[in-house]
């Protein structure tokens, strides 16, 4: 009997789960649209009174994005004046849908990766699994991995689409 030989195993690829960068807790939305009149205006001094009374430990050091789902035309300082309630109990705030919130942390997680370890090295960046990784995600990594990878794969070991190969 032919021993099975498992070749992926002996080809010396590494596999980079870019779900390793999603960041570690949920995101919290803070949405302005119950804080507008009819969910539409949005009133300066009862604004301000709400926001003055909100009870914030919901927000209590959780990374918090700011957005409104309303159609309404909100002035800048709205979402200002709700980043200044939040400063002092969540853990980081941020503008935006949760999405591209969670996006942003993972480019900012992948920009501060050390690659020094993929040098030289056969990488493949997983593209199966249950979390919906963003495009731009996998065009940080490409970026942050070309310098220094010996290639750059994406899949599975087993069954990669070939990205780049450094020339000899």
């Amino acid at each position: 009997m032919e021993e099975i030989v498992n070749r992926v195993a002996q080809s010396g690829i590494q596999v980079l789960d870019p779900t390793e960068f999603f960041p570690n807790e949920d995101v919290v939305v803070f949405d302005l649209k119950p804080f507008l009149f009819r969910e539409l205006i949005l009133k300066e001094k009862e604004f301000r009174q709400a926001l003055k009374d909100l009870n914030t430990t919901p927000y209590q050091n959780l990374t918090v994005t700011i957005t409104c789902s309303s159609d309404a035309i909100i002035p800048k300082w709205a979402f200002m004046l709700a980043a200044s309630t939040l400063q002092s109990v969540a853990k980081e705030i941020h503008f935006g849908t949760k999405e591209s919130t969670t996006e942003k942390i993972m480019l900012q997680q992948i920009e501060a990766m050390d690659a020094t370890s993929y040098e030289d090295v056969r990488v493949v960046l997983k593209g199966c699994g249950d979390v919906d990784i963003p495009s731009a995600a996998y065009v940080a990594l490409t970026n942050k991995l070309q310098p220094v990878a010996k290639s750059i794969m994406y899949g599975e070991p087993c069954s990669t689409v070939p990205v780049f190969k450094k020339a000899k």
